[in-house]
């Protein structure tokens, strides 16, 4: 049994696979470490690489995000002794005005198959409840904001600005994105980053991950 055995049942969306051939690196003495990075993160690495190409589509993302956490339910509590880090803490939602939720949930999903977390607050979220948020989780340092009606992407210009007159702005950077919104609309609001998918969205985030905490005012 090999992580790449692990790696392939989960981009097949086999669940139940995933889960025995995790369980089975375990007991053969691999590190769940190494299970989590080459067996379940590499997976989703390049199932977000075939949606962007549009090789596969939501159904099979969903599947394989299926397969990928329960695979990880089984290294969890062996990750947790190990006092494994995440890369990062996202504040995620739906702008206040829009009930959609799918390009959200799959933000979601990529981002923690990447291994952030993710503080997911649902949609219709107003910019005081993003604020809200950012004050019970100082460990948040990015902001992400989803709207699929054009009525609603002002908000997102709202919750930046608000941010900004509570002094929270360098804390934070701010990635947009939904079918209306472009990187253009991105720069002008003052955002740092534009996700035209989900896959994208979490490139984003690797990257900037491997930076500096962001600096006031940085633009997209």
């Amino acid at each position: 049994m090999t992580c790449r055995d692990l790696s392939e049942a989960v981009e097949e969306g086999a669940a139940n696979l995933a889960r025995e051939r995790a369980t089975a690196l375990l007991a053969e003495g691999v590190e769940a470490e190494e299970v989590l990075r080459f067996g379940l993160l590499d997976a989703m690495e390049r199932v977000g690489q075939r949606f962007k190409t549009s090789e596969i589509f939501v159904p099979e993302v969903l599947l394989a995000a299926r397969a990928m956490q329960a695979g990880l339910s089984v290294i969890e509590p062996r990750l947790r002794r190990n006092a494994i880090g995440s890369r990062g803490t996202l504040l995620l939602g739906t702008v206040e005005g829009d009930l959609h939720s799918l390009g959200k949930n799959l933000v979601r999903i990529f981002a923690k198959s990447a291994g952030f977390t993710v503080i997911d607050l649902g949609v219709d979220v107003a910019p005081g409840v993003f604020l809200d948020a950012a004050k019970r989780h100082p460990e948040a340092t990015v902001v992400g904001m989803s709207a699929l009606l054009t009525t609603t992407m002002p908000i997102m210009r709202t919750v930046i600005e608000r941010f900004e007159a509570e002094g929270l702005r360098s804390r934070f950077r701010f990635i947009v994105g939904g079918a209306p919104v472009s990187e253009r609309y991105a720069s002008e609001i003052g955002a740092d980053g534009f996700g035209p998918d989900a896959a994208t969205a979490a490139d984003q985030l690797k990257a900037w991950a491997s930076e500096q905490r962001p600096t006031a005012g940085r633009g997209a």
